[in-house]
């Protein structure tokens, strides 16, 4: 079905800032940045996505409204193109690498305030010595082996961003007990579409390898860190996707 708009029209250069905005937003829509029926980010987060002032944002929304491109309801405003809905992926875990229910795994999970290792403040932009929430997992099966250990750490954004991870900076104090197997659910309920990358090398003179994972959302902001070191020896290799927020 053709569905062409008003902002499929063209227009003069004077055409007013909000309209251009919302040509943008439609053409994001379309290639599938926003999937239908997903939730869009936030008045605050797309004006600084393009540059503009909130206001210009909230006219640019009323447009695609009217031309029933955008929905708004209790849980914000969402794309209504046509297209098939997002399903949830179910092989992005965090952290990574963590295991399967296992009864017999011996696993360990804590979360920390502190100074990050210096490699994952540089990813994540963040100052020297500036502390953040670091996440520590631990995992061996029941015989010792098959041991991972797995260091995640979180960048400002994502605690300003996802509630659920702001609430652990706290009582983050490294003994208590940290359930963050939902993380990646609540970074997509946020309104933020996950963009990772995994990179994995072996390890010289040893039988293990290292699993790094850098996460960013739609706008390039970095996420979180990982290293994971596991007991193998596999080829290198490289692999990346796109997880979508959710509605």
């Amino acid at each position: 079905m053709d569905r062409t708009t008003p902002l499929d029209r063209p227009l003069p250069d004077e055409q007013p800032l909000y309209w251009r905005v919302a040509t943008q937003l439609l053409g994001e829509l379309r290639d599938g940045t926003v999937p239908p029926g997903e939730r869009l980010p936030a008045e605050r987060q797309l004006a600084g996505h393009f540059g503009v002032s909130r206001e210009t944002v909230r006219q640019a929304l009323e447009v695609l409204r009217r031309d029933g491109l955008v929905a708004t309801d209790r849980r914000g405003s969402h794309a209504t193109l046509p297209g098939l809905p997002v399903q949830s992926p179910t092989s992005l875990s965090f952290p990574v690498g963590v295991r399967a229910t296992d009864p017999g795994a011996l696993d360990r999970a804590r979360v920390s305030w502190e100074t990050p290792p210096p490699e994952h403040a540089e990813v994540l932009g963040l100052a020297p010595h500036r502390p953040t929430l670091v996440h520590r997992y631990e995992s061996a099966g029941a015989d010792g082996r098959g041991r991972r250990t797995a260091v995640t750490s979180f960048s400002a954004v994502a605690l300003s961003e996802v509630e659920e991870l702001a609430r652990y900076r706290d009582r983050a104090d490294g003994a208590a007990s940290a359930q963050l197997g939902r993380t990646y659910d609540w970074m997509r309920r946020a309104g933020l579409t996950l963009h990772h990358r995994d990179t994995i090398t072996p390890l010289a003179d040893s039988p293990s390898v290292r699993v790094t994972r850098r996460v960013h959302d739609q706008y390039a902001r970095p996420l979180e860190i990982t290293d994971l070191v596991v007991d193998a020896q596999p080829d290198a290799l490289v692999y990346e996707f796109t997880l979508p927020s959710a509605g």
